[in-house]
């Protein structure tokens, strides 16, 4: 039985990267526009980031890196380090590996501040795919997230929507309030992306069946 299993891992990583180079060399979209600015989609094996949100939110994550010490950073979610070596520091309630702090993100009190705090499609599992489900508990995940940044400091999170439907509501109805919010929408049956309007997103889905959103929010908080 462990032989059939490793063969069937093996095949699917196979499949991966065969699927992972015929992208590559047969996509012609290969820009998207985000806040006015041009950026390139990410093509990785890890997740088969050329078919969900993965595609857009890397090079978005990116470009709020930029220029920003990794001292002054926190990621809330391991995320980027499975595209590429980080710096920063990081906090995972249940990934154990090297460089990641193990603490549930309502409870985490480092005793300092930064200046830009990261959260990729990580803060709709707060509460939801726990137990007990909590659908009140990503409200003090926010509310501690946003006493750790420092005075100027910016909270990015990106939310797939249609996931939690709970939160998505907090975030209509303004209970989660962000500074700028930015809609990006999905091309059906393709994974390319257009920035679009709030109206445009008001009953979102989600594709269980490859665990990928059609509709995703990137929610950036200013601590003016």
């Amino acid at each position: 039985m462990n032989g059939l299993r490793n063969y069937l891992w093996r095949l699917r990583q196979r499949n991966k990267l065969a699927c992972y180079w015929l992208v590559r060399l047969s996509s012609r979209a290969s820009l998207f526009t985000f806040r006015g600015k041009s950026y390139r989609y990410f093509r990785h094996r890890y997740n088969a980031t050329w078919r969900n949100e993965r595609a857009v939110e890397i090079p978005i994550a990116r470009g709020f890196l930029a220029g920003i010490p990794a001292e002054k950073v926190l990621e809330i979610g391991n995320v980027l380090s499975h595209y590429g070596p980080v710096a920063h520091e990081v906090v995972d309630k249940y990934e154990q590996t090297e460089g990641v702090t193990n603490a549930d993100v309502c409870d985490f009190k480092p005793g300092r501040k930064y200046d830009l705090i990261l959260s990729i499609s990580t803060l709709e599992h707060v509460g939801w795919d726990e137990e007990p489900k909590d659908e009140s508990k990503v409200l003090r995940a926010f509310e501690n997230l946003r006493s750790l940044l420092a005075p100027e400091g910016r909270l990015v999170v990106t939310i797939p929507l249609g996931y939690n439907p709970p939160l998505d509501k907090l975030i209509e109805e303004g209970r989660i309030s962000f500074s700028e919010r930015i809609y990006l929408k999905r091309q059906p049956r393709r994974n390319i992306w257009r920035e679009v309007g709030g109206r445009e997103v008001r009953h979102p889905g989600y594709d269980w069946r490859v665990y990928a959103a059609h509709e995703l929010l990137v929610g950036i908080m200013e601590n003016r």
